[in-house]
């Protein structure tokens, strides 16, 4: 991830960007200074490799291929080293131990993403910290899923469907919740090829219907004061980080 958010810098280039996991033996770490040669040769330039290797001997074998070697570990752990007066234990995959304090809470608030998912219950809402909605397709789900993951965060979701709209109102199991609502949206041609790919030519898909809904749906939320986030060019990072923060709610793990 740090290495992505690095690559975006750099307008009006194109990277590969290639994940090479579980590099924990001499053979695999020879084996990727080979492949990175080769890319090298390939591309007519050096890989960047930016390396979370925390064995020093595996590092220092895959730092002798013909790329631009980047420690992401020894760039801050050395210098917290020095602050700390501590020396690091260097012990690979702690940051995914099961033993880890967030991994049970994590797993948790997945386990009631999914159970919440689409609406499927509406008792013990109050369990929720936040709580997702929109129109089928608009992103609730993977947002959901994604805050659970990465944050540890309990959300639900519930879609929007046409009896909401008739009665122009909320479901009773959410009306109490009103503080930890969000409202997703989306532009209608952006949900309709989102759709169609779902159930071709079908009125669930079409334009009119798309239309319809959405603007049903953001009449619904102004008028319960919902705030609304629209998903048509954000990505689940940029909308998880601005439901955080609106909602006053700190990381879980």
């Amino acid at each position: 991830m740090l290495g992505h958010s690095l690559l975006t810098q750099f307008d009006g280039v194109e990277f590969t960007e290639v994940t090479l996991p579980f590099v924990d033996t001499e053979a695999k770490a020879w084996d990727t200074v080979a492949r990175l040669n080769e890319t090298g040769k390939i591309e007519g330039g050096r890989p960047l490799v930016f390396s979370t290797l925390v064995n020093t001997e595996l590092s220092g074998i895959v730092q002798q291929a013909n790329a631009l070697y980047m420690d992401c570990f020894q760039v801050f752990i050395a210098p917290m080293e020095h602050e700390l007066g501590l020396h690091s234990s260097h012990s690979v995959g702690r940051s995914h131990s099961v033993k880890s304090s967030g991994y049970y809470l994590r797993m948790e608030a997945v386990n009631f993403a999914m159970a919440y998912d689409d609406g499927q219950s509406g008792k013990d809402m109050d369990k929720a910290d936040i709580i997702l909605v929109g129109v089928s397709r608009s992103g609730k789900t993977p947002t959901c899923l994604y805050l659970g993951l990465q944050y540890g965060i309990r959300a639900a979701n519930y879609p929007l469907i046409p009896e909401d709209f008739d009665a122009m109102k909320l479901p009773a199991s959410l009306e109490a919740h009103l503080d930890k609502i969000f409202g997703l949206t989306i532009r209608p041609d952006r949900l309709q090829r989102i759709r169609n790919e779902r159930r071709p030519n079908s009125e669930y898909a079409s334009m009119k219907n798309c239309e319809h809904e959405v603007r049903q749906a953001e009449r619904l939320m102004r008028q319960e004061n919902i705030p609304i986030l629209d998903t048509t060019t954000r990505s689940i990072e940029e909308l998880a980080t601005f439901i955080l923060h609106q909602a006053h709610l700190g990381r879980h793990i």
